[in-house]
């Protein structure tokens, strides 16, 4: 009876939200600040660079904007991080004429994410030749991809700029969301893979298991935050 109810308990716990819940520091506005908001909206960032970072030094395929940022960054003198502040800027300026607007969350998805993604890159090692190890960093990094999305966009304080022109687009064609995502996500990830962005079973399982990992983590944090 005990072991049913701890597997009960972790079925409760690992189980996908189906919405984004209203947590303790949910905003009000895209500039709804305060210090607790903006230090969860810092740490859920932080989280989400470092973890496509792991799956970038798994060398068995990066998340879909790192192949394109890694393909930039080998045909310019820009780093990785560097080349990830650049394409979420540029990914900003679509914005204006489909009349979406930036919050302050958008802005420090862009200054974060591209510093933690550089801060993983120089300082996670390497790893080759071991696929266990491999698996590991990329498993790890969806996770931690997942648990950054959870906290971050449960802020309220604004989208980042992938998804800010993915509801943008889905708004102005009426196209559904699901497929505005995969054809921004496809185009990003073959321009990726002309310049060289490294794509493999990383990838594949990034594409596969984020959407799951994301709804995980929302639930799993609402849970934690309400005990």
């Amino acid at each position: 009876m005990r072991s049913k109810n701890l597997k009960d308990q972790i079925v409760h716990f690992l189980k996908p939200s189906r919405t984004i819940p209203e947590m303790p520091w949910t905003g009000h506005g895209r500039w709804d600040l305060s210090v607790p908001r903006v230090l969860v909206l810092i740490f859920g960032l932080s989280i989400f660079g470092l973890g496509d970072s792991l799956l970038i030094q798994s060398h068995i395929g990066n998340a879909p904007w790192s192949v394109l940022a890694q393909g930039i960054s080998r045909h310019s003198p820009l780093s990785i991080g560097q080349a990830t502040f650049a394409i979420s800027a540029a990914v900003l300026i679509f914005w204006w004429p489909l009349k979406e607007r930036p919050g302050f969350g958008t802005l420090m998805n862009i200054l974060v994410i591209a510093t933690m993604i550089q801060v993983g890159v120089d300082h996670i090692p390497k790893v080759d030749n071991n696929l266990p190890v491999q698996l590991l960093y990329v498993l790890l990094g969806i996770g931690f991809v997942g648990a950054g999305t959870a906290f971050y966009i449960t802020c309220g304080l604004g989208p980042g700029p992938r998804d800010g022109l993915m509801t943008a687009l889905h708004r102005r064609t009426g196209v559904r969301v699901g497929r505005v995502r995969l054809l921004i996500e496809i185009t990003a990830l073959l321009v990726g893979w002309a310049l060289g962005g490294r794509l493999g079973i990383g990838t594949a399982l990034f594409a596969l298991l984020i959407g799951n990992s994301i709804a995980t983590n929302l639930n799993l944090v609402s849970k934690l935050s309400s005990r």
